[in-house]
């Protein structure tokens, strides 16, 4: 593999204070509690991370904390994605300059870029740095699907694009991917309740929310699967899907925000639009919470 950033890749939350400021410290206090709780490496800044109401200053000191956090325990990526291509060089280039371990860079969004398109942009960005790529196919949030054709186009082309979140329930693609990618590309799953059939058909681990909770689980279910204890796998992911699914009961990150305030860990704030879980909703996810 040319490049491994490990089975399980917590996509990390921003917490914010009550004035929906970044809270540093509990950037810190997260992002080392992932690393020792079975995550091999974060992602800060991504669509968990709320990138989008975040600014540019802020998702550079996010990395910088998380780095102190994590120190050389794991490793720290960054979302650098973008629906300007200009953009998306731009903080990957930061995110180079500041010392993240990788970059994920998400499909442009809202523009609906072609095939040709994806490729021109992930080019651009593959040619601005030297840093491991993974990126990032969720055609829910940006209106398109980067197709497996596109992507072994980008695998072969580029040695530094070494992997995909493939946010994407469609099990055929993850086949033709796995069939026609270099053999060293990895394949992550961007959903929780998607590890175990992905893992059956190549791939190498996910990014997880749920990790944030249930990290060292996870891992387990990854471990014994590839080490051939299938039904124990089975088991363990059928222990963890009601909480998969609940995690997703409001946009993200909401509930996982929720779920973390309830264990104590950070507050469950979120910044506009999006807003917090209702008193309702809370009962219904800890309900789900505490019955694992």
């Amino acid at each position: 593999m040319r490049y491994d950033a490990g089975e399980v890749i917590t996509a990390m939350v921003t917490p914010f204070n009550e004035k929906r400021e970044v809270d540093y410290e509990k950037v810190e206090t997260l992002a080392h509690q992932l690393i020792h709780t079975g995550s091999d490496a974060i992602i800060v800044t991504g669509t968990s991370g709320e990138s989008p109401t975040l600014t540019f200053d802020e998702e550079i000191e996010i990395l910088c904390s998380a780095k102190r956090a994590v120190a050389n325990a794991g490793k720290v990526i960054m979302g650098t994605g973008s629906n300007s291509t200009e953009t998306a060089v731009m903080m990957s280039k930061r995110a180079e300059k500041e010392g993240a371990d990788g970059i994920l860079s998400v499909v442009p969004y809202y523009n609906k870029p072609s095939q040709s398109g994806m490729i021109e942009h992930f080019s651009a960005v593959a040619e601005a740095v030297d840093l491991p790529i993974i990126l990032y196919n969720i055609p829910s949030r940006t209106g398109v699907t980067m197709a497996p054709e596109t992507i072994k186009t980008l695998a072969r082309k580029y040695e530094n694009i070494v992997a995909l979140k493939q946010s994407y329930g469609d099990m055929d693609a993850v086949t033709e991917i796995k069939s026609i990618c270099p053999s060293d590309f990895a394949i992550y799953s961007g959903d929780d309740s998607l590890t175990l059939p992905m893992l059956s058909l190549g791939a190498h681990g996910v990014v997880s929310v749920a990790s944030h909770l249930f990290g060292k689980e996870i891992k387990s279910m990854i471990r014994n699967f590839k080490t051939g204890d299938v039904m124990t796998a089975k088991n363990m992911h059928l222990k963890l899907y009601p909480i998969f699914k609940k995690l997703f009961m409001a946009p993200n990150p909401v509930p996982v925000k929720a779920a973390l305030a309830y264990k104590e860990i950070i507050e469950d704030y979120v910044r506009r639009p999006l807003v917090e879980l209702t008193k309702a909703e809370k009962a219904e996810l800890i309900f789900v919470l505490d019955s694992i």
